[in-house]
């Protein structure tokens, strides 16, 4: 009988130490205390956490979304492929925010599927994840065109017999007129006091009536022309929905458009936000852009000084367009437009060589880094939206951790007793081998960078029967051979040999079935597949390899010995 070869008990060896230097980041991050992680070096910290084994969303916590494509208003050939570049345009935002191990998947030929474990900030993922992030570089309309286009607004709401409601008006007065070419400044100059911002200053009370739109408006002092308006907070609801209305969507000219301000901005102590009358042609877009980057404003710039704003830089093709549309405009101002909003409107001074411009707005420094992510992932195809939103919070998490711990660790002590009762010595052989099944498991997964999951511990459970089920079908044939005649190490080689077909068709048949369910399903039967796999070859090595190679180690120096079978 030949002696037991060293280089499988080298493979066996270096199979444990490579195990344990995989599983190594996991043991370590969850031994840690809370206290000692807040200690470590952020960056030590990160790279222990990126080499442990993740949890995922069932287990540790986080969002799962739904969302979908809106592909109405694309041509056939770009609703082909939009689905997939959503995708991918999703997954880089996602990738920057930094969220570990997301789940980003299709869902038929409109929707998209998106896991994303131990989320803090929900509110900022969901903005940043459907912000289509289509970035335009538009003119502003000359301030007496805008001034035109309000007095239709007025006339033609005035004619269909919308008014203000003027506050402390018990009686309807007669309207005093205006000489020809007279404006209300002129009439009426006790009016327009010197603050910063007028209320109602567009027009004396007692003319707001003929005024339903431009009296909700607030312009800049001393400026009888504004490139833009002011829109107070408690006013903004109704403008929007006078905006909305047919009578005055037809007094905007064509080739214009009207545009809100990108949030509210605060001044003499309200919120207010700003409308533009822009070009509707967009002069330059994101299209050409390069790169972008948060930086933070110097000196006394009322805009950016000691505040953050992005930085843009265009490609060559853009950097020439720019250069074209500043040399063409100067003076003229340009407005910064993402995703429909006006986020500044800077005077173009003079020509802009070299392809850069910046993006400044009442940003705080989350703002900035999200608008830098979507600006370098690029625009979506098409406009998505979120259908479907669940929370699963840390303690569900928790719970479930522990009922599948619960349940693993029952179903094991029931395996372990079957076999040291059943098969004494040689189960307590076979139960070695389960906790290496087990231990090698979770290093593969460890050393993929692999997401457990509910049902990943599932499939660890399932394979914990499959690799009892092999060591039942060897020690049953060792059983025989012995009641053969053949001497015990006769007997466990012949026993290897003769469970050997057995036990590959059963794992290669489970092993086929696992490859599909992880071509064909969603991630949480991803999960169970991979485990399944991870767990069926695991336990072909255990059972097979390494729990021969101990008989032969046992046994070799006493052939005479009675085995405990």
């Amino acid at each position: 009988m030949k002696r037991t070869p060293k280089w499988r008990i080298i493979i066996i060896v270096a199979a444990i130490l490579l195990a344990a230097w995989y599983l190594y980041p996991t043991v370590r991050l969850h031994t840690l205390s809370d206290l000692a992680k807040e200690q470590m070096d952020p960056k030590a910290l990160y790279n222990l956490e990126k080499k442990a084994i993740k949890l995922g969303l069932d287990l540790r916590g986080g969002m799962h979304l739904v969302m979908e494509v809106d592909k109405s208003n694309l041509t056939s050939s770009e609703a082909e492929d939009a689905l997939d570049r959503a995708l991918e345009i999703i997954r880089n935002r996602i990738d920057e925010f930094g969220v570990a191990e997301p789940i980003i998947q299709r869902q038929g030929d409109e929707r998209i599927i998106i896991e994303l474990p131990g989320l803090q900030d929900e509110a900022r993922a969901k903005e940043l994840i459907g912000k289509t992030a289509l970035l335009e570089f538009k003119l502003l309309k000359e301030p007496d065109v805008f001034q035109s286009v309000l007095a239709k607004i007025d006339r033609a709401l005035h004619e269909k017999g919308i008014t203000v409601e003027l506050p402390g008006e018990a009686e309807e007065e007669e309207l005093p007129e205006l000489f020809e070419g007279e404006t209300e400044e002129e009439a009426f100059p006790e009016l327009f006091e010197d603050e910063l911002i007028k209320e109602e200053a567009t027009a004396p009370e007692f003319a707001l009536a003929q005024m339903p739109f431009s009296s909700l408006l607030l312009r800049m002092d001393g400026i009888a022309s504004p490139h833009y308006y002011f829109v107070s907070k408690d006013n903004f609801p109704r403008v929007e929905k006078l905006l909305a209305d047919p009578v005055v969507q037809k007094q905007i000219p064509v080739g214009a458009q009207l545009a809100w301000g990108s949030d509210y901005e605060e001044l003499n102590g309200q919120d207010y936000r700003l409308l533009y009358l822009l070009n509707e042609k967009a002069e330059l877009t994101g299209k050409t852009l390069k790169n972008a980057s948060v930086e933070i404003g110097q000196g006394m710039d009322f805009e950016t000084g000691n505040k953050p704003y992005v930085s843009v830089e265009f490609n060559k093709q853009g950097a020439r367009d720019l250069s074209r549309v500043s040399a063409a405009n100067i003076n003229k101002r340009m407005a910064i437009v993402l995703d429909g909003n006006v986020y500044s409107a800077p005077v173009i001074q003079e020509k802009i060589p070299g392809g850069q411009a910046r993006i400044s707005g009442t940003f705080t420094m989350n703002d900035a880094r999200d608008l830098v992510i979507v600006l370098r992932a690029g625009a979506l195809p098409a406009p998505a939206e979120i259908i479907e939103e669940r929370t699963v919070g840390p303690s569900l998490g928790a719970d479930s951790i522990k009922m599948g711990m619960r349940a693993a660790i029952i179903g094991f002590i029931i395996v372990l007793l079957f076999m040291i009762v059943y098969y004494k010595f040689s189960g307590i052989i076979a139960n070695l081998a389960l906790f290496l099944n087990i231990f090698f498991i979770m290093a593969v997964l460890a050393g993929l960078g692999a997401t457990l999951t509910l049902p990943g511990i599932a499939g660890i459970i399932l394979t914990i029967g499959m690799a009892v089920d092999a060591n039942v079908l060897i020690f049953e044939r060792i059983r025989e051979e012995l009641r053969a005649g053949k001497t015990i190490l006769s007997a466990i080689d012949s026993g290897y040999s003769r469970a050997f077909r057995t036990i590959l068709d059963a794992n290669i048949t489970t092993l086929i079935t696992a490859i599909v369910l992880y071509q064909f399903g969603t991630g949480p039967i991803k999960g169970f597949a991979v485990t399944l796999s991870i767990g069926i070859l695991a336990s072909m090595f255990t059972a097979i390899v390494i729990t021969r190679v101990v008989f032969h180690l046992l046994y070799e120096p006493r052939p005479q010995a009675k085995i405990s079978i």
